[in-house]
């Protein structure tokens, strides 16, 4: 259930002024996530401010972090909570994504440069055609995307592949291997059943696939963390008991720079061959 106003109330608590409120609804209502992403970003650099003249020096610095934890926290709550992530597109096809998640992303690509990139959750296509436009950027990847429910007027792209069934189900799991080259740099983004268990048993699979010094994406950690928390046990417990058993895949915190993410210790890097990550 929407409650913006609730969540608005609390980032004036974090430090906002009384006309927070006001202000926030009307950047919302013109300029959308944009204008909240810069709005936001001031209110992080008007509490640094405050903080650093403060004649209190004895002060500790994780009262600060505490501050600025709970401003993330509200400002990921009117965000999520505003649906308008469900109202975002690439070329016009829905991405239902944060655009800020899509903006590391396309940092990974050119960064790794995957040959291939595997994605479970296809839902409309317009997250696959934003992988493979950054794919056609680079000049070099395709996109294989997996799911249950075939939907008519998905994009169609030479880099992406579409599969249809079960993302665990020996036959996709068969169909994606024979894809890979054995040369190939291989990418995956999990993002369709998130039940625990369910992530659990896709990150079993597919982690086999990723190169070293590559990333597994698993997406919607966000879910009880700090939004629905009803539907715990989620991707951010089988993210903990993956990477417990799994020493060789760290959680990359850096590609959370942006403070609001779905995917907070989502992004899952695995160790360069001859080491395990620092």
């Amino acid at each position: 259930m929407i409650n913006l106003s609730g969540d608005l109330a609390l980032l004036v608590s974090a430090g906002a002024p009384s006309s927070f409120l006001s202000v926030a609804r009307d950047v919302a209502a013109v300029f959308g996530v944009v204008g909240l992403a810069f709005l936001g970003r001031w209110l992080f650099r008007r509490a640094r401010r405050a903080r650093s003249g403060s004649d209190d020096r004895a002060a500790p610095q994780a009262a600060g972090r505490t501050e600025e934890k709970a401003v993330v926290e509200a400002f990921h709550k009117l965000y999520y909570h505003s649906q308008v992530w469900s109202d975002t597109y690439w070329l016009g096809v829905p991405t239902l994504k944060c655009p800020l998640d899509l903006w590391v992303y396309q940092e990974i690509i050119r960064e790794t440069r995957p040959n291939v990139i595997v994605e479970t959750g296809t839902a409309y296509g317009g997250s696959a055609l934003f992988l493979a436009c950054m794919c056609d950027l680079v000049g070099l990847g395709r996109v294989i995307t997996i799911d249950i429910e075939e939907k008519t007027g998905r994009p169609v792209h030479n880099r992406i592949t579409y599969l249809l069934g079960p993302s665990t189900s020996d036959e996709i799991v068969r169909r994606v291997v024979e894809a890979i080259g054995n040369d190939d740099r291989v990418m995956v983004i999990l993002d369709s059943d998130h039940r625990r268990d369910h992530v659990l048993a896709e990150l079993a699979v597919y982690s086999k696939l990723v190169t070293p010094g590559s990333y597994l994406i698993v997406e919607d950690t966000n879910i009880g963390h700090p939004v629905q928390p009803e539907l715990v046990p989620g991707p951010r417990e089988a993210v903990q008991e993956f990477l417990a058993a799994n020493p060789d895949f760290t959680a990359d915190r850096s590609r959370e720079r942006f403070h609001l993410t779905f995917n907070p210790s989502g992004y899952l890097k695995k160790a360069e061959r001859g080491g395990m990550q620092p």
